[in-house]
């Protein structure tokens, strides 16, 4: 319901760069054990200079699709990737060297901002991060653009949406078994107007101290309050007035001009005004795709 907030799947439990790196850290340790002597190592899970993916294409965990994920043949894209460095001599997997998409193109047509973009002339597939929702709600510190905050919905942290219209996610995709991937109550499509009031009542620190052991931390509190801001604004409800308002006074400018936009957004819809609909900044024109596709897909034996 456009009332709610929704915050991407892996952000709403425990942070996965801890769960993983303690998982790595026992892998490494097994591994000292069947090797019968220490060995050098360093783990890491999005917090070093490698490139993951690749190296997971490498290992023969699955193949880039054109929603840019890897993609694994029997798991889809619902995973985590993590790197164990070492100098054992380990045997290597064969590299995954099959595209499994076909003709699908379920994920460049359900992308709301356009950010997919098809093949290069590598075959190799390609987005505009900065057209993606998960980008403009995470990674961006400044004001969202304007002609995009419409496309944004009630996204609030994220985007799952090039995953769950995937077929592999639809045929594999399965609850975590992870205790630590439970979602928290309060990030688990809350309402918006309590999400926006509990941050409103948090100063920054407090919101670190809440979160720290979450990946919402990221965002922080401006920029999550800004997130929600928008939702609400997109939602259009007049009982979403008043903390709106509230937050049109809060201490950050940031949020204050979200705030000030939604506001006027639910006034243009309370008076029956026409709101154009988003115009969106493709970051150049999708490529062409002749030659790319495999006749393999999801629902192939």
């Amino acid at each position: 319901h456009p009332s709610r907030a929704i915050v991407a799947r892996y952000a709403r439990g425990r942070d996965y760069h801890h769960v993983i790196t303690e998982k790595l850290d026992a892998l490494a340790q097994r591994l000292e054990h069947l090797a019968g002597r220490p060995f050098r190592r360093r783990a890491y899970v999005d917090t070093g200079p490698l490139l993951e993916r690749e190296l997971a294409v490498r290992a023969g965990l699955g193949w880039f699709g054109r929603n840019t994920m890897l993609i694994h043949p029997r798991r889809g894209s619902y995973f985590f990737l993590g790197v164990l460095l070492t100098d054992l001599a380990l045997q290597p997997s064969p590299p995954f060297t099959e595209d499994h998409c076909g003709t699908c193109r379920n994920c460049l047509d359900a992308c709301p901002t356009g950010a997919l973009l098809g093949y290069d002339d590598d075959c190799a597939p390609v987005m505009d991060a900065t057209l993606c929702i998960s980008y403009l709600t995470i990674e961006l510190k400044g004001p969202i653009p304007v002609e995009l905050r419409p496309a944004i919905g009630n996204r609030v942290y994220g985007c799952d949406i090039c995953q769950e219209v995937c077929p592999w996610n639809e045929r594999f995709s399965s609850p975590a078994a992870e205790p630590a991937y439970s979602p928290r109550t309060e990030l688990d499509n809350p309402s918006l107007i309590d999400l926006a009031t509990r941050l409103l009542e948090m100063s920054g620190k407090a919101f670190l101290r809440k979160y720290r052991d979450s990946p919402v931390s990221r965002a922080r509190r401006n920029g999550l309050l800004r997130n929600v801001c928008v939702a609400l604004g997109n939602w259009g409800a007049a009982e979403a007035i008043p903390v709106l308002e509230r937050a049109a006074a809060d201490r950050s400018e940031l949020v204050r001009e979200h705030a000030r936009w939604a506001l006027e957004r639910i006034g243009a819809e309370s008076e029956g005004s026409d709101l154009p609909p988003p115009v969106l900044p493709r970051g150049r024109p999708r490529t062409a795709e002749t030659g790319c596709e495999s006749p393999l897909r999801a629902d192939s034996d």
